[in-house]
């Protein structure tokens, strides 16, 4: 493959990657997903640490760990008191709109009104079904890690999701799954220096569905260019 090719690729990647929320049950070869980590750990790592410590779940543990969030939900349990704040205190513009465009391409493209608080909360309790997926990434740092290691997290997460798209695979990145830490922890047993960041869910992505995709902030409203 030439190195234009190549670089198509990639842009073809960044261009399809989204958070897909309904998937399909076909499993994902083993394979495949130790073909795409082995390849994320070239992402890059300040001072070369990979911080991150990955955990994949499919077949019966996944279903395990299903079945025990969709059980705490069912009694009104709203879940453990978060490890780290998702948003900063006071959101200033123009975090909200950007979060309410999110809000509006989700839910609005299942006719969901903003005040129908219980058809928003049966929506959003579908990340702890994975969306349907057969197949769930959970990544965890250690506690003492500060802020620049968890960018490298991020970034190796990234990393796998374009990976995925390379395969044919969609993911969908959830901040989510740290509201049922201690569910997770159940299942998977980490050392207790280690705090879940996120989970991920990973499959095909299901063609019935409707999948929308959330605006992006116009260039000149992010980037500015100094010459």
């Amino acid at each position: 493959m030439s190195r234009d090719e190549v670089a198509r690729d990639v842009y073809e990647a960044v261009r399809t990657r989204q958070s897909i929320r309904r998937f399909t049950d076909r499993p994902v070869p083993r394979t495949v997903l130790r073909r795409v980590l082995a390849a994320a750990a070239n992402a890059p790592s300040g001072s070369n640490l990979q911080p991150w410590h990955v955990y994949v779940l499919s077949g019966a543990p996944l279903a395990d760990l299903k079945r025990r969030v969709a059980e705490r939900i069912a009694v009104g349990d709203s879940g453990d008191d978060r490890e780290f704040p998702v948003y900063p205190p006071e959101l200033r513009p123009p975090y909200p709109e950007r979060l309410a465009a999110l809000g509006e391409a989700r839910y609005g493209s299942l006719g969901i009104a903003r005040d129908d608080v219980r058809a928003r909360a049966r929506v959003r309790a579908e990340n702890w079904n994975c969306f349907g997926a057969g197949t769930a990434l959970f990544c965890y740092l250690d506690r003492d890690m500060p802020a620049p290691r968890w960018s490298d997290a991020g970034m190796y997460l990234q990393t796998v999701m374009l990976l995925l798209r390379a395969e044919g695979l969609h993911s969908c990145a959830q901040e989510a799954w740290a509201e049922y830490h201690r569910s997770v922890g159940e299942v998977i047993a980490p050392p207790a220096r280690r705090m879940l960041f996120c989970g991920m869910s990973i499959g095909f992505a299901d063609p019935a569905a409707a999948h929308p995709r959330v605006p992006r902030a116009p260039l000149a409203e992010t980037v500015t260019f100094l010459d």
